[in-house]
C-alpha cells in the first residue's frame, strides 16, 4: 500500500512539473512571435555605454504617417533626471521645419520677457532674438504637430500655448531663466507652466546650444564636450539639430517648482538658429 501511494504522489509531481514547463515554453513562443511581428519591442541602448546608464537609454518609435513630409528614424533619449529632460530625435520632418519658418519669418518682431512684478511682456537685453506666436490650431500642419506633442508628452493640446517660432542671428542669445512663472498674473491663465518642448528647426554651425547650468551630473565626460562653445560648457548642453525636440519639465512629479530647470540659449557664433517653443500648463490654457 505504501508503495502504491508513493507512486501516485510521484506521478502527480511529475505531471505538475510537465504542465509548468509546457506553459513556459508556450509563453516563450508567443513572445518570440510578437517580437517577430513587431507588435512589441525591446529598448535599445548605445553600444559604447554601460548597460545600466539611463542617460543613454533609447526607445525606438514606430514611424507615423501624420504630418508633412517623411521623418527619419525616431527614438527617445533620456538626457537628465535633474532636471527631467528628454530628446525626441527626428520629431519633425525637414518639410515641417521649413514650413514653420516660412509662415513665421514675415512676421518676426523683437522677443520680449515676462516682468515678474506685473506679469506683462517687456523688452530686455537678456533676450536678443526675434520671434512670433502662431495661433493654436492655425492650420492642419500646425494641428498635426500639436497633436504629436500631446501624444508624446501626455499633456492635452488644450493645456498648451500656441507655438512660438524664434530666430537667433550671430551674437544673439537668451540668458539663463526659468520657464515657470513667479507672478500671480500669469498663473491665473491656465495655471503654472508644467513643461516646455523646444523644437530645433535648423542646424547651427557653431554655438546656439541650449544649456542647463543647474543640472546635476558630470558633463565634461560627454563625447561631444570638446565641440561645445564655452557658454555651453557651463552645464548640461544640447546642440541644435534640425528636427530634434527637447522636452524638459519645470515642475517635479510632486508639483513643486524645479530650480534645476534653469536654462538658457547660448550665443550663436556661426550660422543662424531657428527654433519653435511650446509651453504646457497644469490647467487648460485659454489663449
Amino acid at each position: 500500500m505504501a508503495k502504491g501511494r508513493y507512486t501516485r504522489l510521484h506521478g502527480r509531481k511529475w505531471s505538475t512539473a510537465t504542465l509548468v514547463f509546457s506553459m513556459l515554453f508556450m509563453l516563450s513562443v508567443v513572445i518570440l512571435m510578437l517580437l517577430a511581428l513587431g507588435i512589441v519591442s525591446l529598448p535599445v541602448s548605445s553600444d559604447d555605454s554601460p548597460p545600466n546608464d539611463l542617460s543613454s537609454f533609447r526607445r525606438r518609435i514606430v514611424e507615423r504617417s501624420d504630418g508633412l513630409g517623411n521623418r527619419e528614424e525616431q527614438w527617445t533619449e533620456v538626457l537628465s533626471w535633474e532636471p527631467r529632460a528628454f530628446i525626441y530625435h527626428n520629431f519633425l520632418s525637414k518639410e515641417e521645419c521649413e514650413y514653420l519658418i516660412s509662415i513665421a519669418e514675415p512676421h518676426m518682431v523683437k522677443s520680449t520677457v515676462v516682468d515678474s512684478k506685473t506679469g506683462k511682456s517687456k523688452d530686455s537685453r537678456v533676450r536678443t532674438s526675434s520671434g512670433m506666436f502662431l495661433r493654436r490650431g492655425r492650420d492642419k500642419i500646425v494641428k498635426d504637430i500639436e497633436k504629436r506633442i500631446a501624444d508624446f508628452t501626455f499633456i492635452p493640446v488644450e493645456h498648451g500655448e500656441g507655438l512660438q517660432v524664434l530666430h537667433y542671428e550671430v551674437g544673439q542669445k537668451y540668458d539663463a531663466h526659468f520657464d515657470y512663472f513667479l507672478d500671480e498674473f500669469n498663473t491665473k491663465n491656465g495655471g503654472q507652466r508644467l513643461a516646455t518642448l523646444l523644437m530645433y528647426l535648423s542646424d547651427v554651425e557653431e554655438g546656439g546650444e541650449t544649456v542647463f547650468p543647474a543640472a546635476k551630473g558630470n558633463f565634461s565626460s560627454l563625447p561631444y564636450w570638446n565641440d561645445l562653445s564655452e557658454c555651453a560648457k557651463q552645464g548640461l548642453a544640447v546642440k541644435p539639430k534640425r528636427g530634434d525636440a527637447l522636452l524638459f519639465w519645470s515642475m517635479r512629479p510632486d508639483a513643486t517648482l524645479d530650480p534645476s530647470s534653469l536654462h538658457g540659449g547660448c550665443p550663436v557664433i556661426k550660422g543662424n538658429k531657428w527654433s519653435s517653443t511650446k509651453w504646457m500648463h497644469v490647467e487648460e490654457y485659454n489663449a
